[in-house]
């Protein structure tokens, strides 16, 4: 009987591991959903500046923006974002995805559209996923 009881509570324990698992790989894919919302709404409105602050601080610290390139995003407008069929799982921690972004440049009102590969990064620390790839790079013949 206590052999019984000792293999139901190693079974109960193991079970319950597992589901903590799930439930931590559900946070992981909730916080990606909603950070692939926020960030797509911020790009989609223009607002760079907030985009920005998606951008992994590891990566900005390699890649500074200047103030001329947050420059070259005021002069444009996006008219289109669109995510396509979502993120691709690299592995446990990191996803890409590619965008397709159209821009109306202020100036001349000439359209034209982009590719963004994105890769994001989830830091299991922080709870939060990072843009590894920078912001899209929106330099005419890119």
């Amino acid at each position: 009987m206590n052999k019984r009881w000792m293999t139901g509570a190693v079974l109960t324990i193991l079970l319950a591991l597992l589901a903590l698992g799930g439930c931590a790989t559900d946070r992981r894919s909730s916080k990606l959903r909603d950070t692939l919302t926020a960030y797509g709404a911020a790009v989609r409105w223009g607002s760079f500046d907030q985009a920005r602050a998606f951008l992994d601080p590891k990566y900005l610290e390699k890649h500074p923006l200047t103030h001329l390139e947050m420059e070259r995003y005021h002069q444009v407008r996006v008219s289109e974002y669109d995510d396509g069929s979502g993120p691709i799982p690299v592995d446990d921690t990191t996803v890409r995805q590619i965008v397709r972004i159209g821009l109306i440049n202020v100036n001349t009102q000439a359209q034209r559209t982009i590719i963004d590969r994105q890769t994001w990064t989830y830091d299991p620390v922080k709870n939060h996923w990072w843009l590894e790839s920078g912001l899209p790079d929106i330099t005419p013949g890119h």
